[in-house]
């Protein structure tokens, strides 16, 4: 049986556990402060303005816009859906099951699980419709506010690339699996707005909420390896 890697000492003194606290706490109070500002209609021009520059009037109806790239943001959409997700979440969870890997494993379940039943139970609180400025291109039936597919695609691909980067000994490695989950994520959003489906401010709530989520289980898992480490220092 292979031992799992050795943690590099630069990447095992993340912040305190208080700040992982706190990171939580922040999130939940920036996405209700930011669900009753847009609850309120404040903000709304801002909205519009980025939504038309995304979709402008040649292209507000459907029917207008490129058939090639409307189907690759949808492609690009579907990577933040709860299906694909869900599976890359298991995929990701049986290779740290190989890899005996417990201690990652068991963070990306529970980063990944509680940041989409927060979001779920923040749309549900918040209650903003979706905006009928333009065409939708693809279906969608809960409420606007926060954006699902931004908020746990940040939620899943951040907490998996953070904690995959403790385990990770290479430096370079590190940077592209960070790279890669921001570029995704930063895809992910943009594809809502310009589906029509989602407010500008809704991906960015979204964006906030699963970064802030990522890192406050990234210093979790931290704090957990120092003192596991403090608690039997020889073993791996």
């Amino acid at each position: 049986m292979q031992p799992p890697a050795t943690v590099s000492a630069d990447i095992r003194h993340p912040p305190s556990l208080f700040y992982a606290a706190g990171a939580v706490a922040l999130a939940v109070i920036v996405m209700i402060a930011l669900g009753m500002t847009v609850a309120r209609g404040h903000g709304a021009a801002i909205d519009r303005a980025i939504l038309l520059a995304l979709r402008p009037a040649p292209l507000a109806s459907g029917a207008h816009a490129s058939a090639g790239f409307r189907q690759v943001m949808i492609d690009i959409t579907a990577l933040g859906g709860g299906t694909v997700l869900t599976i890359f979440v298991a995929a990701a969870c049986g290779f740290l099951a190989i890899r005996r890997h417990w201690l990652t494993l068991a963070l990306v379940l529970g980063g990944t699980i509680s940041g989409s039943l927060a979001v779920g139970m923040i749309k549900t609180l918040v209650g903003r419709p979706r905006p009928t400025l333009v065409d939708h291109l693809v279906d969608a039936w809960s409420a606007s506010f926060p954006s699902g597919h931004a908020a746990n695609s940040a939620t899943v691909y951040l907490t998996l690339a953070l904690l995959l980067m403790q385990i990770v000994e290479d430096q370079v490695a590190r940077r592209y699996l960070l790279g890669a989950a921001v570029l995704l994520v930063m895809m992910i959003g943009i594809s809502r707005v310009y589906l029509g489906v989602h407010w500008p401010s809704d991906v960015l709530a979204g964006w906030s909420f699963g970064t802030l989520w990522a890192l406050a289980w990234w210093s979790l898992g931290g704090w957990l390896r120092i003192r596991r480490a403090q608690a039997a220092p020889t073993l791996p």
